[in-house]
């Protein structure tokens, strides 16, 4: 992450993701109607005048409210601000100057750090003169923007990155492992990463749907360092009824496609189902390492057989591929936390392994020889070579005169010989036959 962070404030619905959308050149926060959509601190890069630097959107400030989102979103403005070097202050010409930009304002007042008045929607000359009302927030100049047709913005990160420090440092984040937490919605999946990372980076509450943004954050501590990303959490297609969940859905959807591994998160109380399977599934489809890690152990009557009963039907249900580590946790508790993240890291590297094509020629011809592909219409097929294939993933090619004649139970065998002589646990592997 770069060492320069700019945070976006404001009340809800003055524009602040759309701004951040603009400003990281991306669709990373999500743009809604309703108010309060964002609800944690949601992280981008963006590049001006050839200066690089960490954007924070934040969801809207709220004072004196009962809701339990809005109580957690002003900590998070907080916390946002206290880990900026500027500060966007996001209103709307449109309402003009509210009680809420006033409780803002007086917040920002006390901070020592640069404060930029950003008042949005100004499209055309009749708002120029609209927007002046907010030099009375006595926070200095202001910058006259559009952040949905990006007018004025220019100007504004002009100043912006002129007031931003000067020391520079490459994105640490480049080349880290990247390791997002799924599952269903509500299995825990904020309070596994707080507890992790030893602070409240999210809002967790018993609300199912809480976190709709997928939120990064870089994890350096006892020997470790990669990214982790947690994300919204997946529900059936059939459930996903407003359009604000059906982006949080698809976001987690593209943060699996992106990252190196999955931790698959579990409710113990409630068992693996069926959706957990179809996570564990669609993860499997991008080719991503999986650890799955069954959550609220703590919670779990447990008897003599209960962790191996547990176990045995996990990898039931997500077999063929059952070769995965599974881990009993608890985020409350803080029970083997740590351990899960020695196993995400052990998978990264499994998946990054790659063998000597020698080593391999001896270990699956001589598994060939053993128990060789079926003859098919009389005709007996012949694996001659084995290497691996120049992937990002554990893939494999074996050379053979018939290819097309050799099944995909074959295919299971050759991947379970691969599996008991070389460590891929957790990793999904691909064969394939070719033409010699």
């Amino acid at each position: 992450m770069s060492s320069r962070i700019v945070a976006i404030v404001g009340r809800p619905n003055v524009g602040k993701s759309t701004l951040f959308n603009r400003l990281t050149e991306t669709r990373s926060a999500i743009v809604d109607e309703t108010a309060g959509v964002t609800r944690d601190r949601n992280y981008g890069k963006a590049l001006w005048n050839g200066i690089d630097f960490s954007v924070i959107d934040t969801g809207g400030y709220v004072v004196n409210s009962d809701d339990v989102f809005e109580a957690e979103i002003n900590k998070q403005v907080q916390l946002a601000i206290d880990e900026a070097d500027s500060v966007l202050f996001v209103v709307d010409v449109e309402s003009g100057i509210t009680d809420l930009d006033e409780a803002i304002a007086s917040m920002l007042r006390r901070t020592e750090k640069d404060v930029f008045v950003a008042v949005n929607k100004v499209d055309n000359n009749s708002r120029i003169i609209d927007a002046q009302e907010f030099y009375g927030l006595g926070l200095g100049e202001i910058y006259c923007i559009s952040s949905m047709t990006g007018s004025g913005t220019g100007d504004l990160l002009d100043q912006v990155v002129a007031n931003l420090p000067r020391k520079d440092e490459d994105d640490k984040g480049k080349g880290l492992p990247y390791l997002s937490v799924v599952g269903r919605p509500n299995v825990g999946k904020s309070s596994f990463i707080n507890t992790l990372i030893g602070e409240q980076r999210n809002i967790v509450t018993d609300v199912a749907g809480t976190t709709r943004d997928s939120i990064h954050t870089r994890y350096n501590k006892y020997g470790h360092d990669f990214m982790i990303v947690d994300t919204a959490g997946l529900r059936k297609k059939g459930k996903v009824h407003e359009d604000l969940e059906f982006y949080s859905v698809l976001r987690s959807v593209r943060t699996i496609e992106n990252s190196d591994v999955c931790l698959l998160l579990v409710d113990a109380t409630r068992g693996i189902e069926a959706q957990d399977v179809n996570i564990f599934n669609l993860i499997v489809r991008n080719k991503k390492g999986v650890v799955v890690l069954v959550n609220k152990w703590d919670l779990v009557e447990k008897e003599t057989n209960t962790t191996k009963n547990y176990e045995h039907e996990i990898r039931e249900r997500i077999a063929p591929f059952s070769d995965v580590p599974i881990l009993f946790i608890s985020a409350l508790t803080k029970q083997r936390v740590s351990k899960a993240l020695d196993e995400a890291i052990r998978v990264y590297e499994n998946r990054k392994k790659k063998i000597k094509t020698s080593e391999l020629n001896n270990i699956i011809l001589e598994a060939v020889e053993a128990y060789p592909p079926p003859s098919v219409k009389g005709k007996y097929i012949k694996i001659k070579y084995v290497t691996q294939l120049p992937s990002p993933t554990p893939s494999f090619a074996l050379f053979a005169n018939l290819p097309q004649y050799i099944k995909e139970s074959y295919k299971r065998y050759i991947e379970n010989k691969l599996r008991d002589n070389f460590d891929f646990e957790g990793v999904p592997i691909q064969v394939y036959f070719r033409k010699k």
